[in-house]
């Protein structure tokens, strides 16, 4: 790749690759989401319909509201600290942070004692949560660590999918990590082709045999496993936290409950369909299944007690999101009442987001199972 090669974030990898040789995975989903000026996040907003997916808090102002409610009945287990950070990670266009707000409103001592922090490094969506809170005092932070300490009450929507992770391949010699290399039928010195991209194997060292689970070790030939050691490193990093500090936190996404398992599960999506990983980087959005218990295990390990994950549809049933479903058809249209009972199937549906994703509490110690999670089969 020649110094003039044009200014893109394909071209950027390409001279990384050569210069350095092949990236890991999580290398490259850290430059395809998080390059100061071509990442994915960095520079567009990739919410809603004209985007290129749609969250819960898109979909429906319930889920924001129901979020909320959690918040202060959580508050209020922990006696009401005032004040403390409220928290939100990846915050998006500020749309969940705005309905909690608007629900929790209905306890004012909980309003007057928060304190809005939006953990966001994209400067387009820092503008546009501006946007949907306007009004609200908010602190901005790139990081969790830049948070102050105290008491806290963290929501993590759709967060940790979008965290680096790396991938591991059995083959009949044993376990190689993936890594993206240049496709060498593509050029590599001109400056009118776009570097194409490709998967390669390459071999472990002892440091790197360490990142496949014990559980997994004996999976069969061509088996992929994947790791977040991003994930892990925030969630003890929140469960320090709140082992320090009266807290909790609430994660909701899209993965397993069950422990590390066996699969490939890296996309990319673009205009609310799949596309190749590989392909056009910086241009879809990239993510992976959750690694639930490994979230778990990690905040634990940080101090913090744990809960679930549970379904979605369950957690959000329990919440009481049908009777607030059937509160807004009471003074809906036809229209929006037909809007309602599509959004509730979305959230709460075994077939849609329902059992797909997952919601897991991290507590302070002794604060006993939050709100949808008092089942004695959901504590640690």
């Amino acid at each position: 790749m020649s110094d003039a090669a044009p200014d893109s974030l394909a071209h950027h990898l390409a001279r990384r690759i050569l210069m350095d040789g092949p990236l890991s995975v999580a290398a490259f989903m850290a430059e395809a989401l998080g390059h100061p000026r071509f990442g994915y996040y960095m520079r567009q907003d990739p919410f809603g319909v004209s985007g290129d997916f749609t969250t819960a808090p898109e979909i429906s102002q319930m889920f924001g509201e129901l979020a909320g409610l959690w918040c202060v009945d959580t508050w209020a287990r922990l006696g009401g600290p005032a004040p403390f950070h409220l928290v939100e990670l990846g915050p998006g266009r500020g749309t969940l942070m705005q309905d909690a707000l608007r629900a929790a409103a209905l306890v004012p001592a909980f309003r007057e004692a928060a304190q809005v922090h939006l953990v966001e490094t994209s400067p387009t969506l820092r503008a546009r949560q501006k946007e949907t809170l306007a009004g609200t005092p908010v602190a901005w932070h790139d990081r969790l660590e830049d948070v102050p300490e105290g008491p806290t009450l963290i929501l993590a929507n759709e967060f940790f999918d979008a965290l680096p992770i790396r991938q591991v391949q059995k083959t009949n010699h044993g376990w190689f990590e993936r890594l993206i290399d240049i496709d060498p039928a593509a050029p590599t010195d001109t400056t009118a082709e776009t570097p194409r991209f490709r998967f390669v194997l390459e071999a472990f060292g002892s440091a790197g045999a360490r990142l496949i689970p014990t559980a997994l070790r004996d999976a069969p030939e061509g088996s992929v496993v994947e790791v977040s050691p991003a994930s892990q490193a925030v969630a003890r990093l929140i469960g320090e936290r709140l082992a320090a500090h009266p807290g909790a936190a609430l994660v909701i996404d899209y993965g397993y409950r069950g422990g590390p398992a066996v699969g490939d599960t890296l996309q990319a999506l673009r205009r609310h369909a799949y596309a190749p990983v590989l392909d056009a980087p910086g241009e879809a959005d990239l993510t992976a299944h959750v690694d639930f218990a490994a979230i778990a295990a990690a905040a634990r390990e940080g101090g913090a007690e744990s809960f679930g994950p549970v379904d979605q549809g369950d957690w959000l049933a329990r919440l009481g999101i049908q009777p607030r479903a059937a509160a807004l058809k009471r003074s809906a249209t036809a229209t929006q009442a037909a809007d309602i009972d599509s959004a509730l199937a979305r959230l709460i549906g075994p077939d849609q987001m329902g059992t797909l994703f997952k919601v897991l509490a991290l507590a302070s110690p002794g604060l006993g199972p939050p709100a949808g999670f008092e089942s004695p089969d959901l504590a640690n």
